[in-house]
């Protein structure tokens, strides 16, 4: 059994935020159009591995909960369906371009961890979320970062 593996997924708290998977208990993280994105989607994220909930394009930014992998990734439905937003003419069943996991919900942090924030915090000086230019919607997060972040949400 591969050893469980850390995540930050991105979403737009007025699109999906972590009030609305808290009252699903569980989602599946479909319309990933990013190959790097999907290759994580695809080959990486396991399932038990943990995620860190972040609301980007929020006032502020920041990192709001847990969540969990409840399954390995599978074709995203989106890609084939006529119509809908996340459609892709150049995917089929039996090629499938895009990806998605499904994630469960653990827990909203007492209080949000703003990005500003973040940036301050030495232990995190080489977080992908806080690279210049990083723009990943799923991302990688190393064991001591992940630690740290669960450290600061208790404070």
């Amino acid at each position: 059994m591969a050893a469980k593996r850390y995540w930050l997924f991105k979403t737009e708290p007025e699109s999906y935020g972590i009030a609305d998977l808290k009252r699903d208990t569980a989602t599946f993280w479909d319309g990933v159009r990013n190959y790097q994105a999907r290759n994580f989607l695809r080959d990486a994220i396991k399932t038990g591995d943990g995620v860190l909930f972040y609301h980007s394009n929020a006032s502020p930014p920041a990192i709001v909960g847990v969540a969990r992998v409840t399954r390995d990734g599978y074709p995203d439905h989106t890609q084939f369906e006529q119509g809908h937003r996340k459609f892709d003419p150049k995917a089929s069943e039996d090629n499938p371009r895009w990806y998605m996991v499904d994630i469960a919900f653990e827990t909203e942090f007492p209080r949000a961890l703003p990005l500003d924030e973040l940036r301050g915090i030495e232990a995190l000086e080489g977080m992908e979320l806080l690279r210049t230019g990083s723009r990943l919607s799923i991302q990688p997060v190393r064991k001591a970062e992940w630690d740290t972040i669960l450290r600061l949400a208790k404070k």
